[in-house]
């Protein structure tokens, strides 16, 4: 990995940090040792995040930042006048850097239209005559953890690595919530619960067979008398509900009834989570959850939960990682991968 740079800086000089956010939720959750390596070293410095709407609910209270700014760009900020509005917003704040995680060409301009003088980011996207440093991503950097690809830009000025592992706090009022939420779905405190999230906002390429799920939620209610709870984006309402109806033990149906802010909490109250290679694997991560991702178009060696406690189960074949939102051919990677292994890997993990 390599940088260039126009000018003279000196990070630990900067008073006001403006950091572009991912839009991906597990991407949101990765980037989390990266602001808590920044507020490490710059103490003192005021460090707001811009996201779009989906993904602030998981920052609301992040120890790291100082504010967070929603990017409305169905609203407020939308169009190229909606552009302009947020960068004069932004030119008010007076920010002197910009750490743009984000990869887009948008991300730098509105840097540049804001007025901020120094701003980092990787060279991608045509976008580096709009960056004050930018950083050219060698070989090893594209391969690397998504965690580390941030961390990345961090390195490249000179910043602490120290922090690793995206934490996210779970205040009091969102477990009490939570908690209120379990217990009109009639589950009490002392029963053992383990998440299924089977949807993917990807596509379905990412998505294990519907049938599979149906079988393994059965399977983990009777064998190990758990009680199965099903987690999900408003789009994946429609694949949890053909779950709860076809099985026999009638799991818990939370897919689109829950905010993202309060999806941490109710991770952290299930002793383990099945899932796709989603978001949701990052969030119940990062509260100490442990996991059971299932991998088919995508490379757990990018995209994978981070911590020791997780199992990964990926039946590679030689077109993996094709990256494809679906799949053109017989979905090879997911039916590869039988019930009972998943079964026994949530067994593992209990």
């Amino acid at each position: 990995m390599s940088s260039g740079s126009r000018r003279t800086f000196k990070p630990e000089e900067a008073e006001r940090v403006l950091v572009r956010g991912p839009n991906w939720v597990g991407d949101a959750v990765l980037s989390l040792p990266a602001l808590a390596n920044l507020r490490k070293a710059l103490p003192q410095a005021r460090i707001a995040l811009l996201v779009k709407p989906w993904v602030s609910g998981l920052f609301e209270g992040c120890p790291s930042l100082d504010e967070v700014i929603v990017y409305q760009e169905k609203g407020r900020h939308q169009g190229f006048p909606g552009k302009l509005r947020l960068a004069s917003e932004l030119r008010r704040k007076r920010f002197d850097l910009a750490i743009l995680l984000q990869n887009a060409f948008e991300a730098a301009l509105l840097a540049c239209l804001a007025g901020i003088p120094h701003r980092i980011g990787y060279d991608t996207d045509g976008r580096g005559l709009l960056l004050t440093l930018k950083v050219k991503p060698d070989e090893e950097i594209l391969k690397c953890h998504q965690r580390d690809y941030y961390l990345g830009l961090l390195q490249a000025i000179g910043l602490d690595r120290g922090e690793r592992d995206p934490s996210l706090s779970v205040i009091p009022e969102q477990e009490a919530e939570a908690g209120e939420i379990l217990r009109a779905a009639g589950i009490s405190e002392d029963e053992r619960l383990i998440g299924l999230n089977p949807g993917s906002a990807y596509g379905g390429a990412k998505r294990w067979l519907l049938e599979r799920y149906v079988m393994l939620a059965d399977a983990l209610q009777i064998r190990l008398r758990a009680r199965v709870v099903l987690f999900g984006s408003p789009q994946d309402a429609a694949i949890a509900l053909r779950i709860e109806t076809l099985t026999r033990s009638k799991p818990v149906n939370l897919a689109g009834q829950t905010s993202l802010k309060l999806l941490p909490a109710l991770l952290k109250r299930c002793q383990a989570l099945v899932s796709n290679d989603t978001g949701a694997i990052h969030v119940a991560a990062a509260v100490g959850t442990p996991v059971v991702a299932i991998f088919g178009p995508t490379d757990p060696n990018r995209t994978a939960p981070v911590g020791p406690f997780h199992q990964i189960i990926a039946h590679l074949p030689s077109c993996a990682p094709c990256l494809l939102r679906e799949c053109p051919i017989d979905h090879r990677c997911m039916t590869a991968i039988p019930v009972e292994e998943v079964f026994a890997a949530v067994s593992m993990i209990l």
